[in-house]
Formats: C-alpha cells, structure tokens, sequence
C-alpha cells in the first residue's frame, strides 16, 4: 500500500484544502503517515502571504527531501502559484500545482512515475472563473468542522499578494455548501466555520444570490446544525440584510472577525482599503443594537509605510471606544512584489515592535473586560481539547458562541459536545468555567 504525508503552512483555508487533498488520496487507497516518517508521497501545502512564509515553505520543502530522497515531492498552495520557478529549482521537487487542478494531483503523481521528469502544472489563476469543488466530508480533528465557500478576492489591497495566489472572487455553488453543511453534520459536527479566502464576499460574482441568503438556507435546510461560524467579514459586506439575518437566527453565533487593518482614513487610503472609518463605526453601531453581547474581533496592521504616531493613535482609540473583544496585531511586513513594499516611509522595526507592544497591552485590556460581562453566567462551549494551563489536569477547554475561551474540569468524553457551563472567574486568555451539564451529544 501506497503511503502519504502532509504538511500545511498558512491559513485555515489551506488546512480545509490539505484534508481534501487527503481525501483524494484516500480513496486510491493510499494510508496516512506523519510528515517526519518515511513516507511515498509528500505533499507540502505552501503559504506566500509574507516572505517568511516563502522561506518556512522551502525549508519543509527540504525536510520532506531528506525524509526520503525517493519519494515523490509534491507542492501545492500559495507559494507554489506564485513562484512555480522558483520552487522546480528546489532539488528533488517532482511535482509543483498551484491553487487550481489540485484533483489531478494523482493523475500527475502516476505520469511522474512512468516519465521520471519534473511536472510544473501552474497555470495562469487569473483566467479562472469556476470554484474548485474539494470535498472535505470530516476532518483529522474533531471538533469544529470548516466549510470553504469562496476562492479568491477582488481587492487587491497595497500590502497583500493573496489575488495572484488565489486569484478573483469565485463563490461556490450554494447547493454544494448545502449538501456538503448537511454531510458534516452527519459525521457528528455540531459546529461549522465559514471559510474562505474573501469569505465575507461569498455571491459576489451571483446574479441573484448572497451571503445573507446562504446563511438563511444554512439554517433552514440543514437539520442538526447547533452553530454556524463567519471565519471573517469586511465591514462592506455587513449589509443591512446580513445584520437582519444575524439578529433573526437561531444559530449563527454571536461573534464577528471584521478586519479593521487601521483605524486611519489616510491609512486605510495608501492601503487601497475599501471603506472609511465613519462607515465602518457606522456598521459596529448597527450590529450591536442587532446583537448587544456580539464579540468583534479583528485583525490590524501596525507601522504600515509613512504610518504616523497620529495615525497610530487613531488606530489605538478607535479600537478603544468601540470595544473589540480580541485582536490579532501584526508588525507591517515588506511583501516582495506588492505596491506597498515600494512605498516610501518604511517604519523603522523598533517603531513597529513598540506600537504592536501597546495595542497588545490594550487587546488584553479590553479581553478581560469584555469577558467579565459573562462572570456568574450560563453559556454552552464546545470542548475541543484538553486545557494544560498552569499545570492542571483533568481539564478541558473550548470556545463559547461569543468566542471566549473557556476551560472546565472534565474528561476528554465531552470533546466535541455542547456543554453549558457557568463562567466563574473571567479571565484572558482563557475563562475558568464550572461544568453545569451536556446539552448536545455528538451524532456519531
């Protein structure tokens, strides 16, 4: 028997795409193995989105070589879209597919066998129009199933390389998302994650289709399904419409990653970011008259080209009056090949380290308080894992709906259930939690 390994870099989507390269490989009949092990096939899942993540891909891309200098090599993702060239010329690669034609995987893994002559099957990601259908019917960990339901994005903001690796904006077909919901909770999930690359701009390219819609035929046609997820969302896809849907649901959470980037207009304007900071105020005001306990978190960029002190601290006060509930802060970082790498006014990384250092103090600052308005409360979580913190056993932790991590003492028998527990001491990164009872069991 045939045997496999994988390695993903990168983000979420990339690890929903791994699982359904898997998949592929599954139903030829091939067998599993752990990366570091000696394995027939290697498939290295690559991200592009900063150089590190170039130079992390080639490094996995050489450990897979020394695993076992006859394997066949292959490498898919990002990076291999990008840079095709530059990965063909990593010794011992015998096969490089980008973000596209990944079901033909083990058709060119058979022609490498018989020919022995490296395949370099990058296409051009910007002529292709059609969603890649990947089936991903359950996941190797249990607990929150993801659901890809958009490739690409339009945007083309100054600091990202993603179009060129992913291309435009292609949603998939909305019975697919249906059919593929109603299977994943039929394996037992309980949770599904909205994914993709611009995910929030799902029915973009649909004449008469939308995101809101999708939501509403998620809820209403998929039997058992407890929570439904937004991976992220731009506040110019919050419409009216979609904040009715999330004010009206019975299961899509109370939790929202809106990527805020910068809280400065002049910012957000060399970025080629798409809304004001009026606006996007605007949107955080009508979602919580919608959803009063909703948990906003975003991600934000620190130190982009000709950043000021005064634009830093729009950011910083921004954040501040509105209350996120969590950030994800990142020092600017000079991508190869974007406009916003050739821009004047590169931010000394001293200045960087120092701003991210503030808005990390603030992020857990306003965690904290925000978390405490749930102390002495009943909220249900879904156990994922066992909790390790401060040396304790017998634990185990999860997410609520409103995306506070909570740990409670318990067996690993509740991972992947609903669990009602009470909030006893709020706390950031996680909230100490007593076990009340088990509302939902696992299908399976």
């Amino acid at each position: 028997m045939s045997t496999v390994a994988f390695h993903t870099l990168g983000c979420k989507v990339n690890h929903y795409e791994t699982e359904a390269i898997w998949q592929l490989f599954k139903e030829q009949g091939y067998e599993r193995r752990e990366f570091d092990h000696h394995s027939d096939v290697y498939v290295i899942n690559t991200c592009t989105v900063t150089n590190t993540g170039d130079k992390k891909s080639r490094q996995v891309i050489r450990r897979a070589v020394r695993n076992n200098p006859d394997a066949v090599i292959c490498v898919t993702g990002c990076y291999a879209q990008t840079s095709p060239a530059e990965i063909m010329a990593i010794p011992g690669v015998d096969i490089v597919v980008g973000t596209q034609d990944r079901t033909k995987l083990l058709g060119y893994i058979e022609q490498y066998k018989k020919e022995r002559l490296p395949i370099n099957a990058v296409g051009n990601i910007m002529k292709n129009r059609v969603y890649e259908e990947l089936d991903v019917p359950a996941f190797t960990d249990r607990t929150r199933a993801s659901l890809k339901i958009q490739e690409g994005c339009n945007n083309f903001c100054t600091f990202c390389i993603i179009p060129w690796a992913r291309g435009l904006m292609r949603s998939r077909d909305p019975k697919e998302v249906v059919r593929q919901a109603q299977q994943l909770v039929d394996a037992g999930y309980l949770e599904i994650v909205l994914t993709g690359i611009h995910t929030g701009g799902y029915g973009e390219d649909l004449k008469t289709y939308n995101l809101a819609q999708l939501l509403r035929d998620l809820e209403s046609q998929v039997a058992g399904l407890k929570r439904l997820r937004i991976s992220s969302i731009e506040a110019s896809q919050l419409t009216d419409e979609v904040i009715d849907v999330l004010r009206e649901s019975q299961i899509v959470v109370r939790h929202l990653h809106i990527p805020i980037q910068s809280g400065s207009d002049t910012v957000l304007k060399r970025m080629r970011r798409k809304y004001t900071m009026a606006f996007f105020a605007d949107r955080l005001v009508q979602l919580r008259k919608a959803l009063p306990d909703l948990a906003i978190t975003s991600d934000v960029i620190v130190g982009f080209p000709g950043e000021t002190e005064e634009e830093f601290m729009e950011t910083f006060n921004f954040i501040n009056d509105h209350k996120f509930s969590e950030l994800h802060v990142f020092p600017y970082s000079q991508r190869t090949g974007t406009p916003a790498a050739r821009m004047d006014g590169q931010i000394a990384e001293e200045i960087k380290n120092e701003r991210v250092h503030r808005l990390i103090t603030l992020n857990d600052q306003l965690a904290k308080e925000y978390a405490s308005k749930f102390e002495g409360e009943l909220l249900e979580i879904i156990p994922e894992e066992r909790h390790d913190g401060d040396g304790t056993t017998g634990m185990v932790e999860g997410y609520t709906d409103n995306y506070l991590k909570v740990a409670i003492p318990g067996d690993e028998s509740l991972i992947g259930k609903i669990v009602k527990v009470k909030i006893i001491k709020a706390g950031y990164p996680y909230n100490a939690g007593q076990f009340v009872r088990v509302m939902e069991e696992m299908a399976v």
